[in-house]
């Protein structure tokens, strides 16, 4: 037996990289819609909730666009099976904690559910990266 076929993933290891990679690609969506002002993105929102994200500093912006960015680049690192994947998922972390952080401290958190869940999905995925290269599946 080759290296490669005794550390084979399991499937639900393709099942959570691949809802990883639909997880952040709506993140890109969501970073895409509010850099560049969409309709779809505006109509998403409250005029209050526009209005806060209008003024946020720029660094927070490029950490929502960090976290995602990293975290789709993390997903496909998983889908390739590559051990680097865990490096992209702790950027997205960090970025994550940055960006949500900030909503927090400045009492700009509009749901309370979603900011929780984001940094659930962020720690889970780094834990599953790591473990997925503990278990030797990533390469």
């Amino acid at each position: 037996m080759t290296e490669t076929s005794m550390n084979k993933p399991p499937v639900w290891f393709w099942i959570v990289s691949g809802i990883a990679l639909i997880w952040n690609g709506l993140g890109v969506d969501g970073y895409l819609g509010q850099a560049y002002n969409t309709e779809r993105y505006r109509s998403a929102f409250s005029a209050e909730e526009l209005e806060m994200a209008a003024n946020l500093p720029s660094w927070i912006t490029a950490a929502f666009a960090i976290a995602v960015f990293a975290g789709v680049i993390g997903a496909i690192g998983l889908l390739l099976r590559k051990k680097w994947a865990t490096i992209f998922w702790i950027i997205s972390l960090i970025a994550v904690i940055i960006q949500m952080g900030y909503g927090f401290i400045n009492k700009q958190v509009t749901h309370l559910w979603m900011t929780i869940m984001i940094l659930v999905f962020a720690f889970l995925f780094l834990w599953f990266s790591r473990k997925s290269q503990a278990k030797g599946w990533l390469l």
